[in-house]
C-alpha cells in the first residue's frame, strides 16, 4: 500500500489562496464603511490600521523569506547528500576496482592497482588507513624471493612487493606535507621483506612481529610516535636503525635474531625506550652498536652469537 503523503496538495494551496483573498476584500470593505468618515480620529485609526496592515504585510514577508530559506537549505542539503553519495559510490568502485587488479595473476595490473591505491588514498584522505591496510596485507601474502634470474614470474612480484614499499616509504615522510599520510598504522608481520627501506618516515603504530628482513632494513631517523613492535623479527642483513625514535611505549625488539651488522647508535634516549631482552647477534658482523643501557655477553646456546642484556645498574656506596 502507497503511503499517504503528508505535503500540502495543489488544491489545498489554491483554497488556501483564495480564502485570504476572500477575507483581505472583506476587511477592506468593512474598514471603508466604518473608517471612511472625514473627522479626524477616524484618520487616526485609519493611520494606525495601515501601520498596522504594514507591521502584518512585514511579518508576513519575513515568514515567506523564512520559508523560502528553509526551502533552499532543505535544497542545498539534499545536492550534498547526493554528492556525498555519488562520492562514495565512485570511491567504493574505484577501492573494489584496485582490490581485484591486486589479486591479478598479471603482474603489471598489480602493478595498475598498488597505483590506482596510492591514488585514491592521497585524493580521499579518509581512506588513507584503508588503503594502507589493504597494501600491507599485501605484504603479509607469503612470498619466495627469486634465487635465479630465470625465475621471471617471482622477480615480476619482487616488483610489484617493492613498489607497496616505495609507495609506503613516499607517502610516511613528512619532509613533503603535499604527499604525507599523518597517523598511519602498520601491520606487517610473519613475512619476509626485501631491501626494506623506510628512512625519515613518521608513524602512529608499527608492528613487524615475526617479520624476515632481507638484503638491509634502513629505519634511520624514523619515528614511531606510540608502538614499534619487531618482537621475534629475523634481520638477515643490515639492520640501520640510527637516530630511530620511539614513543611512550618501549620498542620491542625482544628475542630479535640480527645475522650482520646493526646500528641503533648510541642517543641516551634510545637505550630507555627500546626492550632488547633475549635479542642475539652475529659475532662476526663487524658493526654491532646498541643503545645506551645494553651490553653483550656470549650466547649460552650458540657460541658464534651474543645475547643481548641490560647493563647493571651502578650502586652508591654508602
Amino acid at each position: 500500500m502507497r503511503p499517504v503523503s503528508k505535503a500540502l496538495s495543489s488544491r489545498t494551496i489554491v483554497w488556501w489562496a483564495v480564502g485570504l483573498a476572500v477575507m483581505a476584500a472583506v476587511a477592506v470593505t468593512v474598514l471603508w464603511l466604518f473608517l471612511g468618515g472625514g473627522d479626524q480620529a477616524s484618520a487616526h485609526r485609519l493611520d494606525a490600521l495601515r501601520t498596522a496592515a504594514s507591521l502584518v504585510i512585514g511579518a508576513g514577508g519575513a515568514a515567506a523569506l523564512l520559508l523560502a530559506a528553509r526551502r533552499q537549505r532543505y535544497v542545498e542539503l539534499d545536492l550534498e547528500q547526493k554528492e556525498h553519495d555519488a562520492n562514495e559510490r565512485r570511491v567504493t568502485e574505484l577501492y573494489g576496482k584496485a582490490a581485484d587488479q591486486l589479486g591479478s595473476e598479471k603482474a603489471p595490473v598489480r602493478l595498475a592497482g598498488v597505483y590506482a591505491l596510492e591514488r585514491l588514498a592521497q585524493d580521499q584522505p579518509q581512506h588513507r588507513q584503508t588503503v594502507v591496510n589493504l597494501l600491507c596485507a599485501y605484504l603479509r601474502m607469503p612470498y619466495t624471493p627469486p634465487q635465479t634470474p630465470e625465475e621471471a614470474e617471482a622477480a615480476q612480484e619482487q616488483l610489484v612487493r617493492m613498489t607497496v614499499q616505495d609507495v609506503l616509504e613516499t607517502h610516511l615522510r613528512p619532509a613533503d606535507q603535499t604527499r604525507f599520510w599523518p597517523d598511519m598504522d602498520l601491520k606487517i608481520t610473519g613475512t619476509t621483506l626485501e631491501f626494506f627501506w623506510f628512512r625519515n618516515c613518521r608513524v602512529r603504530k608499527a608492528t613487524f612481529r615475526h617479520t624476515t628482513f632481507l638484503a638491509i632494513a634502513a629505519f634511520r631517523d624514523t619515528e614511531f610516535t606510540e608502538e614499534a613492535d619487531f618482537h621475534r623479527a629475523h634481520f638477515t642483513g643490515t639492520a640501520d636503525l640510527r637516530r630511530a625514535a620511539f614513543g611512550p611505549r618501549r620498542a620491542n625488539f625482544r628475542n630479535t635474531t640480527f645475522d650482520a651488522d646493526v646500528e641503533f647508535g648510541e642517543e641516551p634516549t634510545a637505550g630507555r625506550r627500546v626492550d632488547l631482552t633475549g635479542a642475539t647477534a652475529a659475532k662476526a658482523a663487524d658493526k654491532r652498536e646498541w643503545p645506551q643501557g645494553w651490553q653483550e655477553e656470549p650466547s649460552p646456546d650458540d657460541k658464534d652469537q651474543v645475547r643481548l642484556v641490560p647493563e647493571p645498574v651502578p650502586t652508591t656506596e654508602s
